[in-house]
């Protein structure tokens, strides 16, 4: 069994951008530059854009964070997406989710300049990648195939199961897993799925975006599968000082035995997500000054 380290793997990621971040500043360039929205103090979104802003640091971008008080007006957000979408010198930018009820997120999500979506979550960077166009991937699933990639997960003609089928994971994930170069025969399962057992049991490749702590078990698991774990869930613990650990969609310690590959929780998924958001920043300035 081998552990899928996505901390390891976003750090060599980083590396990369910010070198050639170091040829762009070379040759007379600016740096890319990434701008974070975030309304509200969901603890979850905090932590998330703090990362990014770090992570820009890292590799030598340029961070713009924008914080707004939870009673900001869906017309204010919307006016401040206008003025994001005309700022010559900002290349990508991200309206952190979820945003307070009042607000309509498809309304926000669909204002946002297409070119300028480095979530990739617009319906415009979603359709080139459903039709294989070049576009922005969203974070998340860009990641995992950089994982599965990087690792050597052989993925061609192998039977994929994706647990999930949310637009900003599993769909994405089940189109990608299932394109050239992938290759994959792709089941993708949900709430409403019979008999999911016997299904994941044919999974040389298991990809879990279902948002239930330690939802799949052993029994669930082919011997020899390559896990992807997308879940993150903060549970009570008494060994930790904090009273909690974070633990995935998928049962660690009982599955991980079974397996070739596997991701864990936290150092999996997660750092890739914030690194692929790197790089799509990097080509939403290349697309901008390069066209």
């Amino acid at each position: 069994m081998q552990v899928i380290d996505g901390k390891l793997t976003s750090a060599t990621i980083k590396q990369e951008i910010a070198a050639e971040v170091d040829k762009i500043k070379a040759n007379g360039g600016r740096a890319p530059h990434l701008a974070a929205v975030l309304v509200g103090n969901d603890p979850a979104s905090e932590t998330y854009v703090s990362s990014k802003v770090k992570s820009c640091k890292e590799v030598g971008f340029t961070s713009t964070e924008l914080r707004f008080p939870a009673d900001m007006s869906e017309e204010e957000l919307l006016q401040l997406v206008d003025k994001l979408n005309n700022q010559e010198d900002l290349d990508g930018y991200i309206v952190q989710l979820p945003l307070p009820k009042h607000i309509d997120e498809t309304k926000v999500l669909m204002a946002i300049n297409p070119d300028k979506d480095v979530d990739g979550f617009h319906p415009c960077n979603l359709g080139k990648m459903m039709t294989g166009l070049p576009t922005f991937i969203p974070a998340t699933p860009a990641g995992i195939m950089e994982l599965l990639t990087r690792y050597g997960v052989e993925t061609s003609g192998k039977q994929c199961v994706v647990i999930g089928r949310s637009n900003i994971v599993g769909t994405p994930m089940s189109v990608l897993m299932s394109r050239k170069g992938a290759d994959s025969t792709v089941t993708i399962c949900h709430s409403r799925t019979k008999n999911l057992k016997e299904i994941t049991l044919q999974a040389d490749i298991l990809i879990v975006a279902l948002g239930k702590p330690k939802f799949v078990t052993a029994d669930m698991v082919k011997p020899g599968a390559t896990i992807i774990d997308v879940g993150i869930h903060r549970v009570p613990s008494s060994e930790t000082k904090s009273g909690f650990r974070l633990v995935g969609d998928v049962d660690y310690a009982e599955v991980a035995p079974k397996c070739s590959f596997i991701t864990p929780v936290p150092g999996g998924v997660g750092p890739m997500t914030i690194v692929s958001l790197l790089q799509n920043t990097l080509k939403a300035y290349r697309f901008r000054t390069e066209g």
